[in-house]
């Protein structure tokens, strides 16, 4: 179906009225908050709404409404499938993708922290795909000059080889010009220690003197080093956000679309809320496996589980 571009606030506060969706439901659908949708909704964005246009454009453009009149027959195992999102909207998400928002267009700084396979890779890449946005993933091998380079390459600027001050003033040239730029860095815990922190101060430098947004993301002891480590960009920090992990009722509503039964329902349920082991991406990676190894035509079940358990690590 095709969408007015002129229209899509009433045409979306009217599909809200028809379908009794909740603002929050469909927030969810499009990956962006809340807030921001009911503020476009009420005609209240100040801001550039491409961002809130596209991913309802998008969303629209996904699904056929006239169908739903012609599908009332249709059983809900006949609606089940194998297939699940390549990306889910969780609370966490929604925090890190409104952080984002947050920081890109008010020049802010947020501080991200979650466990390994949380989801704050995979959703911070997902916020990576819209305009003006510059993505990087660092290693503990990054030396500082490394670091400038993948922000020169990120935002498209020639590889200069100059001194790293030279370098850096060509960098906050760059978003000084140019205006709205938001900048992720993501693994930011793996360029500092305990005897250094030169990379995170060039970070600090250019978040303190450019017209730009950043980004720091890391495991949870990112918080504790910036800490104790680098108090003045700790201070800076306009936002913080803790990754909590998945609820059994996200795991539901993630696993709502699969064939699966009740009891392999709640063993999922139990792998991906354990608090020693469980994580997006191992319920992410068991469910896609089961996918691949059980028979298509019946429901995933807790045997099939346990049956997978012993050929691979589930």
């Amino acid at each position: 179906m095709e969408v007015n571009r002129e229209d899509l606030r009433n045409f979306t506060i009217q599909y809200l009225a028809d379908t009794g969706m909740s603002k929050s439901d469909l927030s969810l659908k499009i990956g962006l908050s809340r807030a921001l949708l009911s503020r476009y909704l009420s005609d209240k964005y100040d801001s550039d709404p491409s961002n809130i246009e596209n991913a309802l454009a998008d969303y629209f453009m996904s699904i056929d409404i006239e169908a739903d009149e012609q599908t009332d027959h249709v059983t809900e195992a006949d609606n089940k499938s194998r297939k699940v999102a390549d990306f889910f909207a969780s609370q966490d998400a929604m925090n890190v993708l409104a952080t984002c928002d947050l920081c890109q267009k008010y020049t802010g700084l947020g501080v991200v922290v979650g466990r390994s396979g949380y989801g704050k890779t995979h959703t911070l890449k997902q916020y990576a795909k819209r305009d003006r946005v510059c993505y990087i993933e660092c290693d503990d091998s990054m030396t500082c000059r490394d670091m400038i380079e993948a922000v020169e390459r990120t935002i498209g600027i020639p590889r200069c080889s100059g001194t790293i001050w030279t370098r850096v003033q060509g960098i906050k040239e760059f978003f000084n010009i140019n205006e709205g730029y938001l900048l992720i860095i993501d693994e930011a815990d793996k360029l500092m220690t305990k005897y250094s922190a030169k990379k995170m101060e060039i970070l600090r430098t250019i978040y303190d003197q450019c017209d730009v947004g950043v980004i720091v993301a890391g495991e949870p002891n990112l918080e504790i080093m910036l800490k104790s480590y680098l108090p003045r960009f700790a201070n800076r920090a306009d936002y913080f956000v803790k990754l909590e992990g998945l609820t059994g009722d996200e795991i539901k509503r993630y696993l709502a679309e699969v064939d699966i039964d009740e009891n392999a329902l709640n063993e999922l349920i139990y792998r991906g809320c354990n608090n020693s082991t469980g994580c997006f991406r191992l319920l992410n990676r068991t469910i896609k496996n089961l996918m691949r190894m059980t028979d298509e035509s019946k429901p995933i079940s807790s045997r099939d589980i346990k049956v997978a358990s012993n050929m691979m690590m589930l």
